[in-house]
């Protein structure tokens, strides 16, 4: 008998998009996207996840003027440059169902049918405005299984949790926090990823939301818990991490 354990090493860099998006501007945030998924091709990235609703900035009160649906025309550009490029592409935006709002990441992956994620647990803030959604969503790239998580929810135990039970090996969280929410963000982030040994990545924005002033600082936790790579809290960037290496870098 051969009992031979081979570790199963999947060469993936994801990279975090720390972005400044226009309040309700969807076709400008749409061409500053593009402009860093670019970068992120030519860095050979394989995944590039944006912060919450960065299509449309992080603004309740208007989101329902602007909700649509992952078929929208208007992101046909970000399938066809997944399709030719080979990156999976994650944008936020509030989606509509008949009678509500939800807080979503629309997802592109090469060839593929387009996936919505929603935030399943809203902070009490965003319940007149929103419906929570109901599934999560585990994306598998290069065998690798990554769980998305929307601000709020990413913060509160059940999520993680269920995240991890159901395989993920990489937490990933959009987020609009504030300073005062990246304080709590540093605390809880980082036990997270301890105490389910997978890396956390936070992607946050960067300029006003909601009449608050996000703190980018977007960050990347390793299986640890240390905090391995950050971004400044005034600038747009990239924050990519290289699962093999267990490394990072910014590009910007």
């Amino acid at each position: 008998n051969w009992n031979i354990n081979f570790e199963k090493t999947h060469k993936m860099k994801i990279c975090a998009a720390q972005t400044k998006s226009e309040k309700g501007n969807i076709k400008a945030n749409i061409e500053n996207h593009l402009k860093w998924i670019e970068l992120a091709v030519s860095e050979k990235t394989d995944l590039i996840v944006f912060p919450e609703l960065s299509l449309l900035n992080y603004e309740p009160e208007i989101a329902k003027d602007f909700a649509t649906d992952q078929n929208d025309p208007r992101l046909e550009v970000f399938q066809a440059i997944s399709d030719t490029k080979s990156i999976t592409i994650g944008v936020g935006m509030p989606t509509k169902t008949e009678s509500a709002i939800l807080i979503s990441t629309v997802i592109f992956q090469p060839n593929l049918p387009r996936q919505t994620y929603s935030k399943q647990i809203l902070h009490p803030d965003e319940k007149p405005y929103f419906i929570e959604g109901r599934e999560q969503t585990i994306l598998s790239i290069k065998d690798s299984k990554i769980a998305l998580a929307i601000c709020y929810e990413s913060l509160q135990p059940e999520h993680p949790k269920n995240a991890h039970g159901m395989g993920a090996e990489v937490y990933l969280a959009s987020v609009a926090k504030s300073q005062a929410g990246m304080e709590k963000a540093n605390t809880d982030y980082p036990k997270i990823a301890n105490k389910y040994s997978m890396p956390v990545l936070m992607v946050n924005c960067i300029g006003f939301c909601n009449n608050s002033l996000s703190a980018g600082q977007t960050s990347v936790w390793d299986a640890n818990g240390i905090l391995i790579g950050q971004l400044d809290s005034q600038s747009e960037g990239l924050l990519i991490y290289d699962t093999v290496s267990k490394s990072t870098y910014s590009v910007n």
